[in-house]
């Protein structure tokens, strides 16, 4: 494969994560909507910035006030995302003008493009349908496939030593345990976007209880409630807040099993040790900062980096399935 390709395709993946980051920091600042407009703010390619553009900025929105700081936030991705979209559509035209190469990616790169033209629509109605959780939820998972596909194309596959026996069974169990880890991380997402990350403030019980005695998982988990609702701050009543907040608990059990199991897995394998205690570190780190965010009543620095180390842990589980699938 072109050695352009592949390390372009590394550039973009270490900005695609400082995107997916700074997304999180964003939403946790409550900067979401911080310019009220797409793509631009205020109805400007940069935030207003004298007395004349914050006049018009008030009387074009005078239901949202310029807070500056929450709009140079928001910009400050758009920009950012904007050239990793670029960088992905240079991915594709390598890759077409790579097209006869055995070795090169082709068609993946184009699916690239699809998920980042989706993701652009997505962060559209981040702001246009004010911060609907189903919409932030999808938007996060789309930042997390762009992640993981340009991981993929970044050729971090080392060789390792094929194995004399079967591993079908791993490679179904690894595939499994990512698939539960995207369903976790999916859950997180709708914990934050529907402000449930406190809404269980003790641990580890919820409530004083081990099972909160009042939750609403109905009303918790609609996913659609009809247009022009501004949903920063959250909608919902505590109950249904607990109701998401322990789901994600649960989910946190059962996604801890899995991975732990995986890295047992890994461990009793020699070409594949390594592979197995990394995913031990990231899921005990990630394990961590979850348990903080609810001890220390979610910190900035904490709720971000829980957003970050998700990311990493799901790279490294993508790493485990790679690894498995070449032994």
């Amino acid at each position: 494969m072109n050695i352009y390709f592949i390390n372009l395709a590394r550039i973009a993946l270490a900005l695609a994560f400082l995107v997916v980051t700074i997304g999180a920091w964003v939403r946790l600042t409550d900067a979401g909507l911080g310019c009220p407009d797409w793509p631009g703010c205020y109805g400007q390619l940069t935030v207003p910035n004298d007395d004349i553009e914050f006049s018009e900025a008030l009387s074009n929105f005078p239901e949202r006030p310029l807070e500056a700081g929450k709009a140079w936030r928001e910009m400050v991705h758009r920009y950012l995302a904007s050239v990793l979209g670029f960088l992905c559509v240079l991915l594709a035209g390598l890759a077409w003008l790579n097209r006869r190469d055995p070795k090169q990616e082709t068609n993946l790169p184009y699916i690239l493009v699809a998920v980042v033209i989706f993701q652009g629509i997505l962060g559209m109605w981040t702001v246009t349908l004010l911060l609907k959780p189903v919409v932030v939820m999808a938007h996060l998972l789309g930042g997390l496939t762009t992640l993981g596909i340009l991981f993929w194309l970044g050729q971090w596959r080392l060789s390792v030593q094929k194995s004399r026996f079967s591993l079908r069974p791993l490679r179904v169990f690894a595939l499994s345990a990512m698939l539960i880890l995207v369903l976790q991380i999916s859950l997180g997402g709708w914990t934050s976007s529907n402000y449930a990350a406190l809404a269980c403030p003790d641990f580890p019980t919820c409530q004083t209880k081990w099972w909160p005695p009042v939750t609403d998982f109905h009303e918790g988990f609609v996913l659609w409630r009809g247009i022009g609702i501004d949903y920063e701050g959250g909608v919902l009543d505590n109950p249904a807040r607990v109701a998401i907040h322990f789901t994600h608990r649960l989910g946190a059990i059962v996604t801890t099993i899995f991975l732990s199991l995986l890295g047992w897995l890994m461990i009793r394998r020699k070409e594949l040790r390594p592979d197995g205690f990394a995913l031990f570190i990231m899921l005990f780190i990630q394990l961590a900062l979850g348990v903080s965010i609810v001890v220390y009543s979610a910190p900035l620095s904490v709720a971000v980096a829980h957003n970050g180390v998700g990311a990493l842990l799901l790279l490294t589980v993508l790493n485990a399935n790679q690894r498995i699938r070449n032994s």
